[in-house]
């Protein structure tokens, strides 16, 4: 395998590994139990770690090891205040960008309210549902720039899902129609209403995401 898939190799495995949480926050690793792990040389499991350390998910500690970054609640403050600056921003300028096709997809998913579709029943399918939804937003951006600063919140985001667990059906309704109020004011074109929804829209998932944090640490320590 040539050298730069190996280096992709790496860093998708232990990224994945860091956002699913098998390598939990705070956990120490060694460069020996990745490689072993991976069963690939040290030269792109040290490019990977890296790029990581560099993207906040790890942290290289001098003698001590390469530990996985915990997450706090002034991490969760912070990723929501980057969210709710950039994605309104992001409908106001772009929104006319965004396929209308997409929209009218995502429309026809979260209009459903039969308790027994795949939404309600799987909640990783409504995760990546979710999160397709929001980086339809995000990626009818053309500023690069923004786009990769997104992406580096988007992966914090997803290590808390696997942290806090899944979320409540009551609140899977309330979301779905959260979406459809943002998507009808997209679709009638009607931009500065829709970055309104989608403002009280992520006001509500913090408030959701607090709770889940609460009840997590209630129950076992997640590494805050």
């Amino acid at each position: 395998m040539a050298k730069t898939n190996l280096k992709t190799l790496a860093y998708n495995s232990i990224k994945q590994m860091i956002i699913t949480c098998e390598y939990a926050p705070g956990t120490y690793l060694s460069e020996e139990l990745i490689t072993d792990q991976l069963k690939i040389s040290r030269t792109p499991v040290r490019d990977a770690l890296s790029r990581l350390e560099q993207e906040g998910l790890l942290e290289i500690r001098p003698k001590k090891g390469i530990m996985v970054t915990t997450l706090s609640i002034k991490d969760v403050n912070m990723i929501f205040e980057i969210r709710k600056m950039y994605e309104p921003y992001i409908l106001i300028n772009y929104g006319s960008l965004i396929p209308e096709d997409r929209l009218n997809e995502f429309y026809q998913i979260f209009s459903c309210k039969n308790a027994d579709s795949e939404c309600f029943q799987n909640n990783n399918y409504f995760y990546d549902l979710d999160s397709s939804f929001h980086m339809l937003i995000v990626n009818a951006c053309p500023n690069i720039y923004l786009r990769q600063n997104y992406e580096l919140i988007q992966t914090q985001s997803e290590r808390f899902r696997y942290m806090t667990g899944n979320v409540s059906n009551n609140r899977l309704e309330e979301t779905f129609k959260e979406h459809v109020d943002i998507i009808v004011n997209c679709l009638q074109k009607d931009w500065n209403a829709a970055a309104e929804k989608l403002l009280l829209h992520l006001d509500e998932s913090k408030k959701s995401t607090f709770k889940l944090v609460f009840d997590s640490m209630d129950s076992h320590d997640i590494g805050f």
